[in-house]
């Protein structure tokens, strides 16, 4: 079983910073893509950034420039970068990935449980 665990949420100041990480753990044999996704009060779940095996990236054009993914592959972990906050950032974040647990494996999805990011004065 493969647990997806987020950190680093919060309550921060509009234009304040904060850094989201979601470790991995279990019998994980790769990691195709890692992402986060957010869901904000009313709205549907939608998509924030994403970082390949590859290390290439891809972003919403609504946080472009102001977030920044990046993953540690020693550690199974990605983390979000998140500056220049702005209220309409507040939401649910949730840590996603797409892997396998054994050679040959057929790719799986998973998610973390969420941690809220608040963006308020």
């Amino acid at each position: 079983q493969v647990q997806l665990v987020e950190s680093g949420g919060g309550l921060v100041q509009p234009g304040g910073s904060l850094r989201l990480s979601c470790a991995a753990s279990g019998s994980i044999f790769r990691f195709y893509v890692m992402g986060w996704y957010r869901q904000a009060p009313g709205k549907q779940r939608e998509l924030v950034a994403t970082i390949t095996s590859g290390s290439n990236t891809s972003y919403a054009d609504s946080v472009k420039g102001r977030f920044t993914i990046s993953r540690d592959n020693a550690k199974n972990t990605v983390y979000l970068q998140m500056d220049s906050l702005k209220p309409d950032d507040t939401a649910v974040y949730y840590c996603y990935a797409v892997y396998s647990t054994n050679i040959g494996g057929t790719p799986t999805q998973g998610w973390g449980q969420g941690t809220q990011v608040t963006v308020s004065s």
